[in-house]
């Protein structure tokens, strides 16, 4: 089959959840004999290929508010022009409800397409006002012009029952697994196993990296907190986060760590990873601590609990409560380190990459042959 991979920053991926997922889904598709184009923005891969992907490299508007759709925009016409040549894909999969809006150009070109829904965008603080009630909007486009639906979490493909009587198709993200840390990479950087706790996020309120640090300073913790993360349009909010952690040596802000071995080299040492988001499905950075066995101290939402299950991790909802955790797993870090164990065995059974290619080429198939239409989404009347 040909498939397009579209409204994403493409791979090779150092951004976000997205992008890893259309790497780690897309090389294998690739793999298995399949035409994958991704479309690509931002920073130029210097090759054509990726991975056996093929790369098409499209300009983007550097805004907040059109960055993502007027990308996409392009891909759309771009993947529509190659199918006017009969070149075009036989399916497309469509990140990020956002880009509904573009739908009904592939579908009047007969491009099935299966939109991957995300998260609730809705309640993120970065949106408000307008931009709310668009991604508001877009979620119920989204239920009307595709013909599946993805979802990565039982929360999420529950929230589009409930709300819109909306069938998804329901696929999580895989995990990479951590056998053998790079432990040199960790010295070099100044830290040493089980001597830290960690957070790594964007910094976006709903990722709670500021109840992270605010419950730090309120236990009597030993051991530094690590801050790895940065957001491009959250200046206000990243002054916000400095404010908060104040002149506490304990605490250090790495920015954003591009290194993949020393990023993996810092959930496999830290002593717990702080987990605080909130509003996403299955959140890529809790399944890549999970597959280092880190120790997690995870904000308690639905998702996290559906990820994590009961024994894999500890949950706060507030500061006082995540410093009793920090504190705990000072006094007790054997005890951490089995919950660690625990978290990459969970996620090597429950969230393998292979397993999730295998789950996309098959509804890739079901599309490419019409066996799924906007009939088997089954919108509320």
């Amino acid at each position: 089959m040909r498939i397009a991979m579209i409204g994403t920053r493409g791979v090779p991926a150092r951004y976000g959840g997205f992008e890893t997922a259309v790497e780690e889904i897309g090389r294998r598709l690739a793999a298995a004999g399949h035409e994958v184009t991704v479309y690509c923005r931002g920073e130029r891969h210097p090759e054509g290929t990726y991975l056996g992907m093929r790369l098409v490299h499209l300009p983007a508007v550097e805004r907040k508010v059109a960055e993502t759709l007027s990308h996409t925009s392009l891909s759309v016409a771009h993947a529509a022009g190659r199918r006017l040549t009969g070149r075009g894909p036989d399916a497309a999969l469509v990140f990020n409800a956002a880009n509904a809006p573009l739908l009904p150009v592939l579908r009047a070109l007969r491009v099935p397409v299966a939109t991957h829904v995300d998260g609730l965008e809705w309640k993120r603080t970065k949106w408000s006002g307008a931009g709310r009630r668009y991604y508001l909007a877009v979620e119920r486009l989204a239920v009307r012009w595709s013909d599946a639906l993805i979802a990565d979490a039982i929360g999420i493909r529950d929230y589009y029952r409930d709300k819109f009587g909306a069938e998804s198709v329901f696929i999580p993200y895989g995990a990479p697994i951590l056998e053998s840390p790079d432990t040199a990479k960790l010295a070099e950087a100044g830290y040493k196993p089980g001597e830290f706790h960690l957070v790594v996020a964007r910094f976006e309120p709903e990722n709670h990296v500021h109840l992270a640090i605010e419950g730090y300073r309120r236990s009597a913790a030993r051991r530094p907190l690590v801050v790895v993360g940065s957001a491009p349009y959250a200046d206000e909010y990243t002054a916000r986060l400095r404010e908060l952690a104040g002149d506490d040596p304990r605490i250090t802000f790495l920015g954003g760590v591009w290194d993949q071995d020393l990023l993996d080299a810092l959930y496999a040492g830290a002593l717990t990873y702080v987990h605080g988001h909130s509003v996403g499905g299955t959140n890529p950075s809790l399944l890549r601590a999970m597959g280092a066995g880190a120790s997690v101290l995870a904000y308690d939402v639905n998702f996290n609990r559906e990820v994590l299950g009961e024994d894999a991790g500890r949950f706060f909802g507030d500061p006082a409560s995540l410093a009793r955790e920090i504190e705990l797993a000072e006094a007790d870090p054997g005890l951490a380190a089995d919950r660690g164990r625990e978290a990459r065995k969970r996620a090597s059974e429950r969230y393998v990459w292979d397993d999730v290619a295998r789950h996309y080429e098959r509804l890739c198939e079901d599309l490419a042959a019409r066996r799924l239409t906007r009939r088997t989404v089954r919108p509320k009347r």
